[in-house]
């Protein structure tokens, strides 16, 4: 009977990784097909970012909220409830006939994996004990860092051979597949306390992230500070001279105070709330949050802006692109071997670290090798770099988060997690992004500049390829009137992907340092409570 359940527990983690790997996989293949949806849908490069952000936003916003629930009404329950949204809103991403379509199904993709990514790890951490459970989070890890790559190569294919549309509709036998799995292998788990949801809480979250990443998105198109442009919703006009960026920064900063504000009083009056402040005081989990939010910063903001990079100034096209990518999944396979190896032997903190110095290498070799007439030759070994940096890093960073958080508060926990990450992620993609369109636009305005172009026309060229996220190039280059202008863009473009390359290396780099306060856990001493368990079993 023991070894039926054990067996049982190992086919019901391949199942939850492959619900990982249904958003993991959905989020890159985007990227590899977003060149695709510019030229048929004719998005702007602001829509670019939302397509993107639209998803992460909602994801990041209803992690906690959703961590919480999944304690109480069970957890795999709501995993099965988000593959099922998720499904549904693929499908309509599939079938978008424009752009704000698009986006709204992807705000509603982000519902469902909100409840995928936390019950996930709820689910390993209540299911696993010990040395098992280091082994468990290394394969949730190691697919993350694996699919991420393997999902442009995927898409690639699916968007040269057929269209950009087959990227959301592999999601559906995907989906599919984890329902029938996760029925038969996965065990229901929840908590035994029954305590009241911290709506208040719940909405303040949403009020924190929703206008943070607004504002991070929208600065370089209304202005940072005084309106550049003017947002117009339908017939109603933002009013005064003032942007609505800081406004929104503002909105962000009072929603934070108050949602700690509120946490807090709940928890003197003995209350649940919706972030976990009581784990707070395991320095474990403090300490790897911060750290996870900073590395996910720098590891998912590359991500924009490499494909659109190697599409539209090298010159690939999708699924070269994905082959390219796939170095990147072969490093973190590879990782994934060394790190199941080493669970148990070596001190998590070290595999972390080592893994994060791994992507710094990687990603600063991507940037020095970024230009507007690079080769693939030279990528290959960085991507790979980068990928086992990935792999090493990812899951040794969530083991070490989660160690010694009790199993009856894994949701909430996994939760607070997987916000920090994609927290994280929400402001890589918007920083890395503005770090990519605003040096683009810079530097080919002064390219223009120089060959004397008036300052309308220049004006207009800018707009033409920062707004079309860098499409407009290969128009330029059809024309023999603008051959020139298109090369001072592939320059511009070029370097606005170096630009991004070098921030997200340095972010890396504080996550490096920031691991230097991880606590116990890192060191490879596990929680009494851990041992007690382990005992007992």
């Amino acid at each position: 009977m023991d070894e039926r359940m054990a067996g049982r527990r190992w086919a019901g983690l391949v199942f939850i990784s492959i619900a990982v790997s249904l958003i993991i996989v959905d989020s890159t293949i985007v990227n590899v097909a977003v060149p695709s949806i510019v030229e048929d849908l004719g998005i702007s490069s602001t829509e670019v970012q939302w397509v993107q952000e639209a998803y992460t936003l909602v994801f990041a916003s209803l992690l906690l909220v959703f961590g919480s629930l999944a304690d109480r009404f069970g957890r795999r329950r709501l995993m099965l409830l988000g593959v099922a949204i998720f499904i549904v809103a693929s499908i309509a991403a599939a079938v978008a006939p424009t752009g704000g379509l698009l986006i709204l199904s992807r705000l509603v993709q982000g519902v469902g994996g909100s409840m995928i990514l936390p019950t996930t790890l709820s689910l390993i951490n209540a299911t696993f004990r010990g040395r098992e459970r280091g082994i468990a989070f290394a394969v949730w890890g190691s697919t993350i860092g694996g699919m991420a790559a393997v999902g442009p190569l995927l898409g690639g294919w699916l968007t040269t051979s057929f269209s950009w549309r087959w990227a959301f509709g592999i999601n559906i036998p995907l989906g599919i597949l984890i329902v029938i799995g996760v029925l038969f292998t996965v065990a229901e788990s929840r908590s035994d306390r029954r305590e009241t949801i911290d709506g208040v809480g719940a909405l303040l979250s949403v009020l924190t992230m929703a206008p943070l990443v607004f504002g991070l998105i929208e600065g370089r198109t209304y202005g940072w500070w005084t309106v550049d442009q003017t947002l117009q919703i339908g017939d109603w006009q933002w009013p005064w001279s003032l942007s609505p960026v800081p406004i929104a920064f503002a909105v962000a900063l009072v929603a934070l105070a108050a949602f700690i504000a509120w946490g807090v009083h709940r928890r003197r009056r003995g209350r649940s709330t919706l972030l976990a402040l009581g784990l707070f005081r395991i320095a474990s989990f403090r300490n790897g949050n911060i750290a996870a939010a900073v590395v996910s910063l720098g590891e998912f903001g590359i991500i924009l802006a490499l494909p659109l990079w190697l599409q539209f100034v090298v010159g690939f096209d999708a699924l070269q692109t994905g082959l390219l990518l796939l170095s990147l999944a072969i490093g973190s396979f590879v990782a994934s071997g060394i790190a199941g190896a080493l669970s148990g032997r070596v001190a998590p903190v070290w595999i972390v670290r080592a893994g994060l110095l791994a992507e710094i290498i990687g990603v600063a070799g991507v940037a020095f090798t970024i230009g507007p007439d690079a080769t693939w030759g030279p990528l290959i070994p960085f991507l790979f770099v980068y990928g086992v940096g990935v792999g090493l890093a990812t899951a040794q960073l969530t083991g070490v988060v989660l160690a010694e958080v009790p199993p009856a508060e894994s949701g909430a926990a996994s939760g607070t997690q997987s916000t920090s990450r994609q927290l994280g992620a929400a402001l890589g993609v918007a920083i890395l992004g503005t770090v990519l369109f605003s040096t683009t636009s810079s530097v080919l305005a002064s390219a223009l500049d120089d060959r004397g172009l008036p300052a309308e026309q220049r004006d207009q060229v800018v707009s033409q390829v920062v707004d079309s996220a860098g499409a407009a190039i290969v128009g330029l280059e059809q024309s023999p009137q603008t051959q020139d202008l298109a090369a001072d863009a592939r320059t511009a473009f070029s370097d606005g992907t170096k630009a991004a390359a070098f921030t997200a290396a340095g972010f890396l780099t504080l996550g490096l340092i920031s691991t230097l306060t991880l606590g116990a856990a890192a060191s490879g001493r596990g929680s009494r409570q851990e041992e007690e368990e382990q005992a007992r079993r």
